[in-house]
């Protein structure tokens, strides 16, 4: 299981960005983290990765706990051969890599790739297109294909948990329902515990289990899924609904921070 216990992240220094986040991700569980640019999304998956450091960022106060064991501190390649995995926010490629020789490098995070041909397969059944693709340069693949061979990337790490930043960012709606079927497909045949960064609150919530909204580097309102659903506020701020569950126009909105009733 994975703990974050009020951790406090803070940039060159000076710039505090996260504020005491806490919550935990349990074995087999979809969580999504929810709330606007700038909350602290991205900023708590790499705090969990181990990234920070790439960004000057630090850990000043928390902990994180996996299997009981505390990361916050281990290099990120020491927490990859734990099973911790992130899929990076804007599908970052090898670009001059050939779609197949792409997932040749997740493989060699796990047992040195030794399992790579059957990994291959897996993948491939998850994502057809990727099978056809094989020998394509990735930097000329399309952003929603992008996105299938980085998901299928970190599946050849054997992810124990899988942390996904914006999987449906820049893509279709089409793209976007298929990228979340086979997200759901994973889980639930291999297990694999899902932390789900996501501004597609509709999409987010429909895969997840319990979610978590962040607001200005903390979390201010938690629930299982279901239940945040049918919360007026997501409803009417995340979902874009009213009261009546009319959809709201961005214009009726847009000042919302006066008055949300969770922070008051």
């Amino acid at each position: 299981m994975l703990s974050v216990n009020n951790i406090e992240v803070i940039y060159n220094s000076v710039i505090l960005v996260l504020r005491g986040v806490s919550f935990e991700v349990k074995p087999g569980q979809v969580v999504s983290l929810l709330g606007p640019n700038g909350a602290g999304k991205s900023t708590t998956l790499k705090a969990i990765s181990g990234l920070l450091h790439e960004e000057l960022g630090e850990i000043t106060r928390g902990s994180i706990t996996w299997n009981n064991e505390r990361i916050d501190g281990k290099p990120a390649e020491e927490i990859v051969r734990k099973g911790v995995i992130q899929v990076i926010e804007g599908r970052p490629l090898f670009q001059h890599l050939t779609v197949e020789e792409n997932l040749h490098t997740g493989a060699m995070c796990y047992e040195g790739g030794r399992h790579y041909k059957q990994d291959l397969e897996m993948v491939y059944n998850y994502f057809p297109r990727l099978k056809d693709l094989r020998k394509r340069v990735s930097g000329y693949l399309s952003g929603g294909e992008g996105q299938m061979l980085v998901i299928g990337r970190a599946l050849m790490g054997h992810p124990k948990l899988i942390m996904l930043d914006e999987p449906s960012l820049g893509l279709a709606p089409m793209l976007v329902k298929e990228i979340f079927r086979i997200i759901k497909e994973i889980k639930e045949q291999s297990g694999v515990s899902v932390l789900l960064v996501e501004q597609n609150a509709r999409a987010a919530l429909e895969l997840a289990d319990y979610g978590y909204v962040m607001e200005n580097g903390r979390i201010v309102l938690d629930g299982p899924a279901e239940q945040l659903r049918e919360n007026e506020d997501i409803k009417e701020f995340y979902l874009g609904l009213n009261t009546s569950g009319e959809r709201k126009s961005y214009r009726d909105v847009k000042h919302y921070k006066r008055r949300k009733r969770w922070l008051g």
